[in-house]
């Protein structure tokens, strides 16, 4: 195995990665280095499930001095998991999964759809339902334009998976425990304020002689920061009450099914969000790209794909990578390119024992778009100077997509 970080030849800033330049590919290469020639960029990392994205590479840590990039954090802020731990086994389950799917799916809103008016659930979680007041309470404090009547859109889709690479699903452990674990973002109001910011960045006089004028900043000091800053902050606060909405909805259908349930604290990552710190004594603002914190301690999950399972995995602090690790498998091909190479019978037989759709709807996702998640793992909970410790393996046994 090779030892990493390695340098990224041709990078301005120093730039770090945890995977080989030979595997990455080259628009994803010319994409990284393009970054690097930012002149605020004091520093980018790299993660091994890097691939290439809009205006700033999948897999990248950014920290910037006194500026922040829009497009470094992506249109959907706040993306990221939940996972918790059940005192089930494999034991307690029939031998059909289907009539649990569909019980989920009956409850979880998926692609477009979204509640009506709000989830069900906060009606029955008071606590949580204080908690999407609060936040909905400041919608009318957003900065970004015309965002004013997207409110009861926001509202209705609190509590939605969307579509995609989101999911929900049963796993195994290990240990033999099973998990219910999820992914899902800002959902539409997440992608609208990033995508007004990001168009107020690209007119800023400063950013008008960038190459790439996708990875527009803001600077420190300005109202133009101020605002994107205030409107990522409370759309990193929707995309988790979002996951927590859901997983407090779809834990009300596994206790149906399985009224012995336990559930234990559940495990919360983003990855797609921003984050000030300090490294070397310099204060940077981080953006994570398809990145967890890794910080000493920080519990975070790294999912695969709809067939190969996922990880649950410790921080080491490594401040090499910026306390980072990578937020999954990384794609290895683009949506389209999947689509024309594979057929729903490549599909049913990657997802064979599992219960999941297995349509031309996901082919998309089928789980050879992806890398391999075991090596992904390997780059980065292995080696002198690891990243992660391995806590659990997920299998796969139920997975719910849009």
């Amino acid at each position: 195995m090779s030892t990493f970080p390695v340098p990224l030849p041709g990078a301005e800033a120093s730039t770090l990665l945890w995977a080989d330049p030979a595997d990455i590919e080259p628009a994803a290469l010319e994409q990284l280095r393009s970054i690097s020639r930012l002149p605020w960029v004091h520093g980018l990392r790299v993660m091994p499930d890097v691939h290439l994205g809009k205006g700033a590479t999948v897999g990248s840590v950014i920290a910037m001095r006194d500026a922040v990039s829009p497009a470094a954090v992506g249109v959907d802020i706040g993306c990221g998991m939940t996972g918790v731990r059940t005192n089930l086994t494999a034991d307690d389950l029939p031998d059909d999964l289907g009539p649990l799917r569909s019980a989920v799916e009956s409850v979880l809103p998926v692609g477009w759809s979204a509640h009506d008016g709000s989830a069900p659930v906060l009606a029955r979680d008071v606590g949580l339902a204080g908690r999407v007041d609060r936040l909905m309470s400041g919608f009318g404090d957003l900065r970004a334009p015309r965002i004013a009547d997207r409110r009861g859109r926001a509202l209705a889709q609190c509590g939605s998976l969307g579509s995609g690479n989101h999911f929900w699903e049963v796993c195994e452990a290990d240990d033999g425990h099973l998990w219910l674990m999820l992914h899902s973002g800002s959902r539409n109001i997440g992608k609208e304020l990033a995508e007004r910011h990001i168009a107020t960045a690209k007119t800023l006089e400063h950013n008008l002689g960038l190459p790439d004028r996708d990875l527009a900043v803001f600077l420190a000091g300005t109202d133009e920061m101020a605002a994107y800053l205030h409107d990522l902050y409370w759309a990193q606060e929707y995309a988790l009450l979002n996951r927590e909405v859901m997983m407090a909805t779809t834990r009300e259908v596994v206790a149906r099914h399985f009224p012995h349930v336990v559930f234990d604290e559940p495990v919360r990552c983003h990855h797609n969000y921003v984050s000030e710190e300090t490294y070397g004594g310099v204060d940077v603002v981080v953006t994570r790209k398809g990145a967890i914190r890794a910080g000493a301690g920080d519990l975070g999950l790294i999912p695969g794909s709809m067939g190969t399972g996922s990880y649950v995995v410790r921080g080491l602090g490594n401040e090499a990578s910026f306390n980072s690790a990578s937020h999954g498998a990384g794609r290895r091909m683009s949506r389209n390119a999947a689509k024309r190479q594979f057929t729903v019978e490549d599909l049913r037989a990657q997802t064979a024992g599992i219960e999941c759709r297995k349509d031309a709807g996901v082919i998309d996702e089928i789980p050879s778009a992806y890398k391999d998640l075991e090596s992904v793992i390997a780059a980065q909970a292995g080696g002198p100077d690891p990243l992660v410790a391995v806590v659990a393996r997920l299998s796969t046994l139920l997975c719910v997509k849009g």
